[in-house]
């Protein structure tokens, strides 16, 4: 897999719960090219490296919402038995220190990239509307004043 397609794949698998970007287990798994259960394996033998501000079990809401976002099957009629985990960023970074492959070395630095890449882009984002609505009030006191 090329950089700029794992980027872009990366890019896409980052989603907003909880407040919180994180990217769901199955999407990393696929990433990193094993399976979704050897993944969770590997997490729960080291659970300690996971507390609950690096990975987090969804609810039966979280899955239904994002079941009906992207048409997922439902759990237990074929698809997933149990709620997907999200990692968050550092829960992201943690998996490096379980997962020994080469390719997971490349998939980490291309979603430690990614993130760093959206928080930018956000700060970017609210110094702007910072800026435009400080404009905005420059505007409109012109105007009526």
């Amino acid at each position: 897999m090329t950089l700029p397609v794992l980027s872009q794949q990366v890019e896409r698998n980052i989603l907003l719960i909880r407040g919180h970007r994180v990217m769901l287990d199955t999407d990393l798994a696929k990433l990193y090219g094993v399976p979704t259960k050897s993944l969770n394996e590997q997490v729960q033998r080291n659970k300690k490296r996971f507390p609950s501000d690096f990975m987090f079990q969804l609810t039966s809401e979280e899955v239904e919402r994002l079941r009906s976002q992207f048409a997922t099957s439902k759990i237990g009629s074929g698809g997933r038995r149990y709620p997907p985990y999200a990692f968050t960023e550092q829960g992201v970074a943690m998996l490096s220190s379980v997962l020994h492959s080469e390719r997971a070395i490349q998939v980490n630095i291309a979603i430690m990239r990614a993130f760093v890449q959206l928080r930018e882009m956000i700060s970017s984002n609210k110094g702007l509307a910072r800026r435009l609505n400080e404009l905005g009030k420059r505007l409109s006191a012109r105007w009526s004043g």
